[in-house]
């Protein structure tokens, strides 16, 4: 257990200045901010969700010392990287490069793995390359040949994906009953491109109007599965009433359809919907091996690179400690393998396997194994900008995080955290509080100085959990619920669950606790969720209703906001619509959305910003010089709403419009519910991608909160506090008690104690991650889970406890 840092005293004057000075910082909702942070420390930023840490740690930090990086880069390979823009402040001073670890909410590519992400798949071929038994007589192959990412390695049945998408009659047409005119093509397009291919068919001769079962086999197969691509003239019989115009139409196959909506599609729903009429098997050319055959008979001791990549990475390193032979290639090349794997398993991920896709972890698992790379990497006199390190993290993990974060700091970097984990809070050298509200009531920095001192600052909301001095107001027990009834998984095989059983209790508050890699998200999101929904059907079944908020983000574009993803924004559009000035020009609702031509600005598509190329220099957007930023047209701009027009209701906050729409009951309500979760902060326009994960689960469920639900529903959440200062969970777990309070159910996937503390009833798995969890070790209320045998959260547990106490 790591004890507090002890109170951080600067290194005697040195003839540099010994701490990073920022002037002026007023990037989103810094008021103008002045602070000193000392380098080769550990210094953590703090404040309520919406504060403006993470915009002085990355949106100015950060962002200067990359920009000050690229100052010193050749012209013409700055045009190469990426750049993000220079921050809005007056002066940084003492600042070192700095390397950027965040939360990132894009998702990576299907080919990028554990081994990928931590370059460890890298020195794994190069051992196969150098070091590998190859068949006798077969020719050495270089590293790049262990790859199923390069066309040297990879299968040439699946290209190195490991597995086949395939579709059959049955999948394609479902009820052979129908004629093609009815649909029996059920993988087709709907409306006029799916009219279209059946024109296309009766022109080349086809018969669309008999029972697809009375077509011949040869016929069946040409119309699903032809390759060829013929055009005719086709000659459309629709309305009488409208001129039909012959055109020349192209025939595509459904196979060929499907395979190229789901390949090239980037509509999620268009490739969802091609996914139904596919198969997902292991590719029988390698066995989901990915690898070509001359790889796959290359061993190392005595396995293939496909069977090493498919351990544990714990496992793994266990297998290239007692591998002998192969001489000093062989000797070098495992040590840096286990060098490499040392940092992974000691931040708690040594349950993952290098072949693990990358899309499949969370976030929090993403940022600790680029982590653990820059452990290894031996830098040193940089500043590490590190994001909230501690998501997604058991207690006992955060202990080895904390282990990492000193020995970076004592490699003789600068390690600067964004973090609301406490035990982080409490183990800094620096603490910079930032507060003391969000958005327009935040932006000041409270405190800049060691932890101890913040107890003196009386209207940091930090400093009142940090030292157990909190209002009467903001301290809440509970007595514990009886359940109503209960949901019973039996022999469940699925990842590391091995023929587990667990009985989630209805009409309380369940938390599922557990280690990283324990099987928890697996349990909740995956076989609860699917069990509970093919049971929705059954008329004695208790649950009625099924909702999971995750923290996916809302949307991947500026486009999609706040206000459109709630259905405010419906509301806002009719309110202006039925305006006078708009009833006069005969203007819809259409004319009010800023993503189709009419009310927007054409100049910049209703973006509001156009980019600004600068060749050498990073691109910066400037407000549109049309609509100044606007995204609407002067013409639209003159309808008015109680005095606002329709962009200066989006630049509203969710609190300021509360009392603007007070007196219109459909947008009040969909307010309130966003102010009651502590979103009143945020605008609502404020675009998806400048949303964390947390706060777009918060939006999720505020969107579910609005809407009066009375029969049974079941609520799954995943870690609904990532990204949560203590403040703002005690305003979430009220929504989500009121829910339960209200007859639903509620269970959430959690690692912060004080939430667990306060459930009604929790199910921990474990003991270990990967292969060493997957089993239910205690289950009962948080006092019974906290007394449990074997279980690593119980001694955790009865602390936080003993805190409520």
């Amino acid at each position: 257990m790591h004890r507090p840092a002890a109170p951080y005293t600067p290194h005697a004057p040195h003839a540099h200045d010994p701490y990073v000075r920022v002037r002026g910082a007023r990037e989103h909702n810094l008021r103008g901010v002045d602070v000193d942070i000392p380098r080769d420390a550990l210094t953590v930023f703090t404040g309520v969700s919406g504060s403006g840490k993470s915009s002085l740690a990355f949106g100015t930090l950060f962002a200067e010392a990359q920009r000050r990086y690229f100052e010193s880069v050749a012209p013409y390979a700055r045009r190469l990287i990426h750049q993000i823009g220079a921050p809005k402040v007056d002066s940084v001073t003492g600042l070192p490069p700095a390397v950027s670890l965040e939360q990132r909410r894009s998702s990576p590519g299907s080919r990028s793995s554990v081994g990928t992400v931590t370059m460890l798949s890298n020195s794994l071929r190069m051992l196969f390359s150098r070091a590998g038994d190859h068949p006798p007589g077969a020719e050495r192959l270089d590293s790049d040949a262990f790859s199923p990412n390069t066309a040297a390695g990879a299968c040439p049945s699946c290209h190195g994906l490991g597995r086949v998408h395939r579709t059959s009659e049955e999948l394609l047409v479902p009820d052979a009953g129908l004629s093609i005119r009815q649909g029996a093509i059920a993988a087709w397009p709907g409306a006029w491109q799916g009219k279209n291919l059946r024109d296309i068919l009766d022109a080349l001769g086809h018969d669309v109007d008999a029972p697809w079962r009375s077509l011949t086999a040869e016929d069946r197969q040409w119309i699903l599965f032809t390759e060829e691509q013929p055009v005719v003239t086709v000659h459309p019989v629709r309305e009488a009433d409208r001129i039909q115009r012959p055109y020349q139409g192209t025939y595509m196959s459904a196979h060929r359809y499907v395979m190229r909506t789901f390949a090239d599609s980037r509509s999620a729903t268009l490739r969802a919907r091609a996914e139904k009429f596919l198969t997902d098997s292991p590719c029988p050319g390698c066995e989901g091996r990915r690898l070509r055959p001359e790889a796959l008979a290359v061993t190392f001791a005595g396995r293939t690179i496909a069977e090493l990549a498919a351990l544990a990475l714990t496992e793994l390193d266990g297998v290239l400690a007692t591998a002998h032979g192969g001489g000093e290639a062989a000797r070098v090349l495992t040590e840096d393998l286990r060098s490499r794997i040392g940092p992974v398993t000691e931040l708690g991920l040594g349950y993952l396997s290098l072949d693990r896709g990358a899309p499949t972890l969370s976030a929090g698992e993403l940022q600790r194994l680029r982590l653990a790379t820059q452990l290894r990497s031996g830098l040193f006199g940089v500043v590490y900008v590190l994001d909230e390190p501690s998501a997604g993290l058991h207690p006992a993990d955060t202990e080895a995080l904390l282990g990492v974060l000193d020995r970076l700091k004592e490699a003789g970097n600068t390690v600067f955290v964004v973090e609301h984990h406490l035990d982080v809070v409490r183990h800094a050298d620096w603490l910079v509080d930032v507060g003391p509200l969000a958005g327009e009531h935040g932006g000041r920095v409270l405190h800049s100085g060691p932890p101890a001192g913040l107890a003196a600052v009386a209207e940091s909301a930090t400093a009142r959990h940090l030292f157990g001095t909190l209002r009467a107001d903001e301290r809440t027990v509970r007595a514990t619920r009886r359940p109503t009834g209960s949901v019973r998984l039996s022999g469940v095989e699925r990842h590391n669950l091995r023929d587990l059983t667990a009985e989630f209790p209805l009409g309380v508050f369940t938390a599922v606790t557990g280690v990283s890699g324990s099987g928890k998200s697996t349990l909740v999101g995956q076989v609860l969720a699917r069990e509970v929904r093919e049971r929705l059907a059954e008329p004695n079944f208790p649950v009625r209703r099924l909702v999971e908020v995750d923290q996916k983000p809302i949307g991947r574009t500026p486009r999609s906001n706040l206000a459109t993803y709630t259905g405010l924004f419906d509301v806002v559009r009719r309110l202006f619509t039925a305006a006078p000035e708009s009833k006069a020009r005969g203007w819809k609702a259409g004319r009010f959305s800023f993503n189709v031509p009419g009310g927007r600005c054409e100049s910049c598509q209703g973006e509001g910003f156009v980019s600004v190329e600068l060749l050498f220099l990073p691109s910066t957007y400037a407000p549109c010089p049309e609509c100044a930023g606007a995204r609407y047209n002067s013409e639209t701009l003159e309808v008015r709403y109680s005095g606002l027009n329709i962009a200066e209701v989006l630049a509203l906050t969710v609190e300021s419009a509360a009392s603007f729409f007070a007196g219109v009951p459909a947008a009040a309500r969909s307010l309130s519910a966003l102010s009651d979760i502590g979103l009143g902060y945020l605008r609502l326009g404020q675009p998806a991608t400048e949303l964390s994960g947390g706060e777009a689960q918060r939006i999720k469920l505020a969107t579910e909160l609005q809407r009066t639900r009375r029969d049974h529903t079941l609520y799954l959440l995943d870690e609904p506090t990532t990204g949560l200062h203590p403040a703002d969970v005690a305003v979430l777990l009220r929504q989500l008690h009121g829910l339960v309070d209200a007859g639903h159910s509620v269970v959430v996937v959690e690692h912060d104690m004080a939430v667990v503390a306060g459930a009604d009833w929790v199910i921990d798995l474990g003991p270990g991650g990967g292969a060493d969890g997957g089993r239910v070790v205690a289950s009962g209320t948080p006092a019974e889970v906290a007394r449990a045998t074997g279980s690593r959260t119980a001694a955790y547990l009865e602390r936080a406890l003993a805190r409520r106490r």
